[in-house]
């Protein structure tokens, strides 16, 4: 991929997203931001505007759920730019409750938000690529798909399918110049507060800028797959892979930890 490239973020407007967006600016990357806050957003571009002068920063307001909206968006924001060369998946809520506990419309919202809208920009940003012949696809998934969690039950739920919807696109695309990433974050914590995670602490849990810049760093490296930070997450999510599931829910507590939000 050439030095000026394009790229598309989803839930740009705070957290995971608007810390990419930083990072991403600062290695010369033109950003084409959305998410439902318009005014962060506008906030956000005359920050990196001021700070990286050699970058062009659009930005668009969108509520991904609202999937004609996200097919406009990626289309107008990549006439803006002329063309999008990576498209990031990110938008995403992490609030949630056991199932079976009368939170129904709650994970509901999770189910939508975090796999049927990801969905829509998956779509978007494939059709974008396919016309153009090349491109670079990144889901934001997280540590909490490797596993049913007891505490992340329609987050990891979510999260898995968006995963594995990944890994399809990535298998429909091996002879072409498209490629496909799908990052596993660990516990980052983000300062997102509503529709973000609960607050508590996790072992293991790093700084905002730290799990962005482990995230940053893989992404531009174009794997199939990275699991980030690192350390630990590399040996620990073999870890969860082929740990009995009687040891998974005794070591998890049953609070979600901090997440993405659109």
């Amino acid at each position: 991929m050439g030095e000026r490239v394009n790229i598309l973020i989803t839930g740009a407007s705070s957290g995971l997203g608007a810390r990419m967006a930083h990072e991403f600016a600062a290695r010369g990357r033109n950003l084409a931001l959305c998410a439902r806050r318009i005014d962060r957003l506008e906030q956000l571009r005359g920050e990196l505007l001021r700070a990286h002068r050699n970058v062009d920063v659009a930005v668009a307001e969108l509520d991904v759920t609202n999937h004609d909206d996200v097919f406009g968006a990626f289309h107008h924001l990549s006439g803006e730019l002329g063309g999008l060369d990576r498209v990031i998946v990110n938008a995403g809520i992490s609030q949630g409750a056991p199932v079976g506990t009368g939170h129904f419309n709650t994970n509901l919202a999770i189910a939508n938000t975090n796999f049927i809208a990801a969905l829509a920009q998956c779509e978007a940003a494939m059709e974008i690529f396919g016309a153009r012949g090349d491109g670079h696809l990144v889901v934001i998934s997280s540590i909490a798909a490797l596993r049913g969690m007891p505490g992340f039950q329609i987050y990891s739920a979510s999260k898995a399918g968006l995963a594995t919807l990944a890994e399809a696109i990535r298998a429909h695309t091996l002879a072409t110049p498209i490629t496909v990433t799908t990052i596993y974050p660990g516990f980052i914590d983000s300062d997102l507060g509503g529709a973000g995670g609960s607050g508590t602490s996790k072992p293991f849990t790093v700084c905002t800028e730290k799990g962005v810049r482990a995230m940053v760093k893989a992404i531009e490296r174009e794997p199939a797959q990275a699991k980030v930070p690192a350390w630990p997450w590399v040996p620990l999510g073999f870890a969860l892979r082929h740990l009995p599931l009687r040891v998974i829910a005794a070591a998890l507590t049953t609070t979600p930890s901090r997440g993405y939000s659109a």
